[in-house]
């Protein structure tokens, strides 16, 4: 072999053994940086960070923002640990702001929703009666007004207020006849209104029937239970005159006294007490 073959050889072969260490040179830059990257990404000092990190000929080169000086520093505890490292370039800056929206606190959770007000059955209501009713002059089905004369509370907070308006319904007016009949007279309630909202409810009906002079029975229909009862205000004798009240237990009947002519009246004002015979449910209350 001439001198000039064993020449081109051995340039040949220095060219190929460039390349070879070149190309491994790359892959170990590419291995190391990656190799900070994911520490980098790990640690819980520097997670947050936003950094890039690059390798040639084993210098290390990082840039980027840290959250801050101690998160700054802790990069490059890592990148100086790294095996291999020839060399160290830090170009990454300290972002407060971006301190900041790591550690802002998580938006609170939302508020459960509130939940709608429930007065149970058997809920006493006791109202004022705005007119006149008697068993001569008023008509079954014929509605009355009252107002609610002392609130009701549920769970220690008020539902109804006093003074709210409430609707009844005449549910049986019958006059005594002059030789023979009963007077009768049943009230119940149908509706309140509250907040600007008018609800429907369902009581039991008050009832007084009155067959003869000075007497009188009484009886609670539709609501099961006993609970209505006239608190004053009775007619009886002159038009006006109280006569008494007519509460306790077992006073679910209309407290009405019957005239002079065996009727049964309620003046204007009388309070009558009724009990819930369905719940009512109301929305949630915006305190």
């Amino acid at each position: 072999m001439s001198t000039q073959k064993c020449s081109a050889c051995i340039v040949s072969f220095l060219l190929l053994l460039t390349l070879t260490l070149g190309c491994s040179r790359r892959s170990a830059d590419d291995k190391m940086a990656d190799d900070i990257r994911e520490k980098v990404a790990a640690d819980p000092e520097t997670r947050d960070s936003k950094v890039t990190v690059k390798a040639k000929e084993g210098k290390v080169t990082l840039s980027g923002k840290v959250k801050s000086p101690s998160a700054q520093k802790r990069v490059e505890e890592i990148a100086n640990e790294q095996p291999g490292r020839q060399g160290l370039d830090d170009q990454t800056t300290i972002d407060p702001e971006l301190e900041s929206a790591m550690s802002a606190a998580p938006p609170p959770e939302p508020k459960p929703a509130p939940k709608p007000i429930v007065v149970p059955s058997g809920t006493s209501l006791t109202v004022r009666t705005s007119q006149e009713l008697n068993s001569k002059n008023s008509q079954s089905g014929q509605t009355f007004l009252a107002t609610l004369a002392q609130p009701v509370g549920v769970n220690g907070k008020t539902a109804l207020p006093s003074g709210a308006t409430v609707s009844g319904t005449v549910v049986n007016a019958k006059a005594k006849g002059k030789i023979k009949g009963q007077a009768e007279l049943s009230l119940a309630l149908t509706s309140i209104s509250v907040g600007g909202h008018t609800y429907s409810i369902q009581t039991n009906v008050l009832s007084s029937t009155a067959k003869g002079k000075g007497k009188r029975t009484a009886a609670t229909t539709g609501g099961g239970a006993a609970g209505g009862a006239l608190i004053g205000g009775i007619a009886g004798g002159g038009k006006g005159a109280a006569i008494g009240a007519l509460v306790g237990a077992g006073a679910g009947f209309i407290g009405g006294a019957a005239t002079g002519n065996k009727q049964i009246e309620i003046p204007a004002e009388s309070a009558l007490t009724f009990t819930l015979s369905e719940p009512l449910t109301l929305p949630p209350s915006k305190e």
